[in-house]
């Protein structure tokens, strides 16, 4: 049995639901979960709707049917085939915890996502990328080549098609233009130290300082250095007796999880971006909850 999910965005007002639940009648399908969102700050409104069709459906023609219903309520729309996986390309340096996680991850089928290419400032990890039979490319990046290396960066894109950008502890700075031209299909991860622990070593910092928890924050790529919608947060306690190494160990390993659970988000099309914020919606029946993915 194929399944499908709706994803709508549009002003709140009444006869939304029904609307979306009549059109889903009308074309042999059946609702097998349906999250809603109302901002009563913004006025806005968010829907997300799996369902299936025992016979098949033909999405662009679900999608050409749906216009009127759209129009109508002035919504932002699109069908999506479950089946079909989000193309990624993952940018990493010299931290590999992420990269080496998602490759785990990707490879037992947690992920709906198909890798299509790894791109790298660095040759660390190219026999890791390799021996997994994915493309890497490593493209050095410097203050007087960055326009020429960004190039080469959406030039894979364009060339693999790829839906979605991974900054998998990639440690360069994307121009502003990269990051508009992008908008919305770059996540990153950090810790959650910044602004209070900046610099290459925050670990340490929050170590000397007794910090009590760690945390790890998965967000948008915006021009705004670190300060995109957040999709994904996490964090993990520390005692007095844990040393700096445990520090960097347990930063790590939520780093990995919180950047796997964003991913796997994005790609079910569970996050709509509401302004400088996300509207997420839980994991449908049959995906890999938030608590297997970790």
């Amino acid at each position: 049995m194929s399944k499908y999910a709706l994803t709508v965005t549009c002003k709140s007002t009444r006869g939304i639901v029904a609307a979306i639940a009549t059109h889903m009648v009308d074309n042999g399908c059946n609702i097998t979960d349906s999250a809603q969102f109302d901002d009563l700050e913004t006025g806005n409104f968010f829907m997300r709707v799996s369902f299936t069709s025992e016979e098949g459906v033909d999405l662009e023609k679900l999608r050409d049917g749906f216009v009127d219903t759209a129009r109508k309520f002035d919504m932002s729309y699109d069908f999506h085939d479950e089946a079909t996986k989000m193309k990624v390309i993952i940018m990493v340096s010299r931290f590999g915890h992420c990269l080496n996680d998602l490759l785990y991850r990707w490879r037992i089928g947690a992920l709906p996502i198909d890798i299509v290419a790894v791109i790298s400032n660095h040759m660390d990890y190219q026999k890791v990328v390799v021996n997994h039979d994915i493309p890497f490319h490593c493209i050095k990046v410097t203050k007087e080549n960055k326009p020429t290396a960004e190039a080469a960066i959406m030039q894979v894109v364009e060339d693999t098609e790829a839906d979605l950008i991974v900054l998998a502890r990639y440690m360069q700075i994307l121009s502003d233009e990269m990051c508009r031209k992008m908008s919305g299909r770059i996540i990153n991860i950090h810790h959650s130290f910044l602004p209070s622990f900046k610099g290459a070593n925050p670990y340490k910092q929050a170590f000397q300082r007794g910090v009590k928890l760690i945390g790890a924050t998965s967000h948008y790529v915006t021009a705004d250095l670190d300060e995109g919608p957040i999709i994904e947060q996490d964090i993990v306690r520390i005692t007095h007796a844990q040393s700096a190494d445990d520090y960097v160990s347990l930063g790590r390993d939520v780093e990995s999880q919180v950047l796997a659970r964003a991913i796997h988000a994005h790609a079910h099309h569970r996050v709509f971006q509401n302004g400088n914020k996300t509207v997420v919606f839980p994991a449908s029946p049959g995906s890999y909850s938030s608590e297997r993915m970790g």
